[in-house]
């Protein structure tokens, strides 16, 4: 075996006028269990596939007779950025029974190999946190509004999917995070509630961002407990946008950082901060996934966008694989072992599945 390097640790970096970005290992969302590999391994040497230039993190597999096969897992590059838009014809499929000195090929075609929706098993859920005090709501409203339609957007499948879902809440100087619009998988709903936004929204002028941040943490914390429950996989995002500083003092800035750091480490933290009243190390930190800075409102959508890219493509970077084994019953414990080609870079990993009760018929 090759020994296998330690993965997953994320650094972003993005070309905007003003900008910093910044991660730790919850960008991967940290799904897994065991090494980089999740519960796959490497694979074995007979196969003679060389190094990896792309990890292949197993989530979770499971087997659906009368003979079908389904893995889902998590791609990345080496340095832990994930790698999106991969086909069913960009994976090869070997597998080893019993009788097998080493690994054989199954045709892709053959055993109607696919990338299937991966809703039934995986929720993501993103969390827009929207500043909505006075400074915001009487200089940069407009642009606000055109860069959250545009964030909403981008995140969202054209289609609309189970698996994906966001809801909008904003805050001022109140004591609460307030909802603009719930949990759901509706682009127009989540325009329409931007749209709908308009000046005297706010009765408090303040701005109480620790408290957003506390609170947002534990919605999104209940968020995630709820939407794994029956076996589900879930991850969740909480984007939080700011044009100033905590002003409110309800909550203190260790008790904002100590909630965010202590979260469950499927929660990854976005900040977007605009204009030169922001305290960036406060939001690099609490955006301890990534963080993105705008010197004007003119920059908002670009910040935005920024933030909206990096939420795509991990949340596109996990593939529910699916294919129909010819391994029947009575062959006992088969290895199996998936490999991807994305132009110049490849990367495998090894896993085991148990053929008792496969029959023909799998479609």
């Amino acid at each position: 075996m090759k020994p296998f390097k330690t993965l997953f640790v994320l650094f972003l970096s993005i070309s905007l006028a003003v900008s910093c970005g910044n991660a730790d290992d919850d960008v991967n969302f940290n799904l897994n269990t065991g090494d980089g590999l999740g519960k796959g391994q490497e694979v074995d040497d007979c196969l003679n596939l060389g190094e990896s230039d792309l990890v292949l993190s197993i989530q979770e597999q499971f087997t659906t007779l009368p003979g079908k096969i389904s893995i889902l897992f998590r791609v990345s590059d080496t340095q832990g950025n994930p790698v999106s838009g991969l086909q069913a014809n960009q994976f090869t499929i070997y597998e080893q029974g019993r009788n097998d000195d080493c690994f054989n090929t199954i045709s892709t075609s053959e055993s109607l190999a696919r990338i299937s929706p991966n809703s039934q098993i995986f929720s993501n859920n993103t969390l827009l946190v929207l500043d909505l005090s006075n400074s915001v709501l009487s200089s940069s409203l407009d642009e606000l509004k055109t860069a959250s339609i545009s964030f909403v957007d981008n995140v969202m499948p054209t289609i609309e999917e189970d698996s994906f879902k966001m809801g909008i809440y904003w805050f001022d100087g109140e004591n609460e995070l307030h909802l603009l619009n719930d949990l759901t998988s509706s682009k127009q709903e989540l325009t329409n509630a931007i749209e709908g936004i308009t000046e005297n929204i706010s009765n408090d002028p303040s701005t109480d961002l620790f408290g957003a941040v506390i609170k947002s943490t534990d919605i999104a914390s209940e968020i995630l407990n709820a939407s794994t429950q029956g076996g589900k996989i879930g991850a969740a995002s909480i984007v939080i946008f700011t044009d100033g500083t905590d002003q409110a003092s309800r909550f203190t800035r260790g008790e904002a950082q100590r909630k965010v750091d202590e979260a469950n480490a499927n929660i990854s933290f976005f900040t977007i901060g605009l204009g030169s009243e922001i305290d960036t190390d406060v939001l690099t930190n609490i955006g301890k996934t990534f963080s993105v800075f705008a010197g004007n409102k003119e920059e908002l959508e670009t910040t935005f966008n920024a933030i909206s890219v990096k939420i795509s493509e991990q949340a596109n970077s996990f593939y529910l694989f699916e294919y129909c084994s010819p391994k029947r019953d009575g062959s006992g414990e088969n290895n199996l072992a998936i490999q991807v080609v994305n132009g110049s870079l490849s990367g495998a990993v090894q896993t085991k599945f148990d053929a008792k009760g496969f029959t023909g018929g799998c479609e």
